[in-house]
């Protein structure tokens, strides 16, 4: 199911609008222009709209309606089905390759090891979308912006799942050319095989995450590309439906917290500005608070909010801790070290938007171990919903702030689970294997020292009798 805008050379409009988010400067530009950040003073940019001439419903609940009509493309699309909460491009001229089709599952099982009651904890389970991971929320926002404009080449740096998505959203409507950076070594092949599949120009550069994302910027900016990465506020505005389809799905009842997996910050910003929007809306009455995890690999976000004291204090950010510590991780040579390669960042470009949805939504910051991730990776995979390893941070991070006190058992509880467990199968084979040379390989040398949650092969000579003893010994 694919429907794809027509190029359009004027995108101006009344309605929607970009707008700079430091607010001692919040200078105003088209939607017709491409901006990954404001050109007067560097911060980034929403996309901003008058409320007051966009027909937003008087509640959430009759978004249900939208359902009825899932024979159109728009409205079958998980992103598009809530057009009137982003509407920067008309209805007719959306981009979707039926994106958004995810699923809120009550876990019982995965509370328990948290420390939940029964009942409280969720998860938002995005790895059902059609490149395996939340990425395409955002994407066909981008694209749909990206195609308005006429572009005809999209990059992105990527530690894997934005090169897929942005991948497939090519190859699926031949709009465009893609064109992704990833650095040396620093793909999982599961991800990697996506973007090589789907047709993208994949350049490697010697480097990581971080170096792959400055050179793309470099290189969008001189050649006239269109970049997708989280820079781009039409990539945010898709994301912010993760948010409206977890209030769906709980009869849009808010719950107490949104815990998220931190890496470049574009979920946790998104989030922020959905929940800021349907607060002035009128169409939510409290808003959750926010958890955002990192591993402890790639801990920016942690080391600078709660080390550092780093606030969003109404726009006006200290900016001298942020330059000292990214001063002293080059001193250092210090790069992000992490098994979660989809949140293996030590430059966050999304930090400043991130910092503003931990002020609204009262939020804090972790970090996790390697270990305590793959253990969560391993008991959300036994409940039945694989994924990957960065997307256990969530759940990992949930059973921290529950052991320290800061989540209460009777809370409502979202855990966000990014990405697809095939998204990066080798750690989940290490994890599981009984073969300890691969163990040590693939984990072992990252720090992690035991497999707790195991499900271990059992090895059984080929004889009928071994084979039913096994069985009815273990199942």
């Amino acid at each position: 199911m694919i429907q794809t805008a027509q190029p359009h050379s004027s995108m101006r409009t009344n309605l929607a609008y970009q707008r700079c988010i430091n607010p001692t400067c919040a200078a105003t530009y088209d939607t017709g222009e491409l901006h990954t950040s404001c050109p007067k003073c560097g911060y980034l940019l929403d996309v901003s709209y008058d409320w007051d001439k966009a027909a937003v419903p008087d509640k959430l609940s009759d978004f249900e309606a939208m359902w009825s009509q899932r024979f159109n493309p728009v409205r079958f699309s998980g992103v598009w089905r809530f057009h009137e909460l982003l509407p920067f491009a008309p209805q007719e001229r959306v981009v979707t390759v039926g994106e958004g089709q995810t699923l809120l599952q009550q876990a019982d099982a995965v509370g328990k090891f948290v420390g939940m009651n029964a009942g409280q904890l969720h998860l938002q389970y995005e790895g059902m979308n059609p490149s395996g991971s939340f990425k395409d929320n955002g994407m066909c926002a981008a694209i749909t912006h990206a195609n308005l404009l006429g572009a005809k080449r999209a990059a992105c740096a990527s530690t894997g799942n934005t090169s897929a998505s942005l991948a497939l959203y090519c190859s699926a409507t031949q709009l465009m050319k893609a064109i992704i950076f990833i650095g040396s070594g620093k793909i999982s092949y599961g991800k990697l095989s996506q973007a090589l599949d789907y047709g993208a120009l994949t350049v490697q550069i010697a480097g990581d995450f971080d170096d792959a994302m400055i050179r793309v910027r470099e290189i969008a900016q001189r050649l006239g590309i269109y970049l997708v990465n989280s820079v781009n506020p039409f990539r945010l505005e898709g994301q912010k439906t993760i948010m409206f389809r977890v209030l769906e799905a709980l009869r849009w009842e808010t719950p107490d917290w949104i815990v998220v997996p931190g890496g470049n910050l574009g979920n946790s910003s998104a989030f922020g500005k959905a929940f800021m929007e349907l607060k002035q809306l009128g169409l939510i009455d409290r808003v959750p608070r926010l958890a955002v995890i990192n591993a402890s690999g790639a801990d920016t976000l942690y080391e600078l909010h709660e080390r550092r004291g780093v606030r969003w204090n109404g726009g006006h950010v200290d900016l001298d801790p942020i330059r000292e510590y990214n001063d002293h991780m080059d001193r250092h040579g210090i790069k992000a070290d992490t098994l979660a390669s989809a949140i293996e960042i030590n430059r966050p470009v999304n930090l400043k938007k991130c910092l503003r949805a931990l002020e609204f939504c009262e939020g804090v910051v972790r970090q996790v171990s390697d270990q305590e991730i793959l253990d969560a990776k391993a008991k959300v995979g036994a409940g039945g919903f694989g994924c990957e390893p960065a997307s256990a941070a969530s759940v990992a991070g949930a059973k921290l702030l529950r052991r320290e006190g800061v989540i209460a058992p009777s809370d409502r509880v979202v855990c966000v689970l990014t990405g697809h467990e095939l998204k990066d199968p080798t750690v989940t084979v290490a994890y599981h294997t009984t073969d300890q040379e691969v163990f040590q390989k693939t984990l072992g040398s990252r720090g992690v020292t035991k497999a707790s949650h195991a499900n271990k092969a059992i090895a059984v000579p080929n004889e009928l009798d071994d084979i039913i003893k096994a069985i009815q010994l273990y199942a």
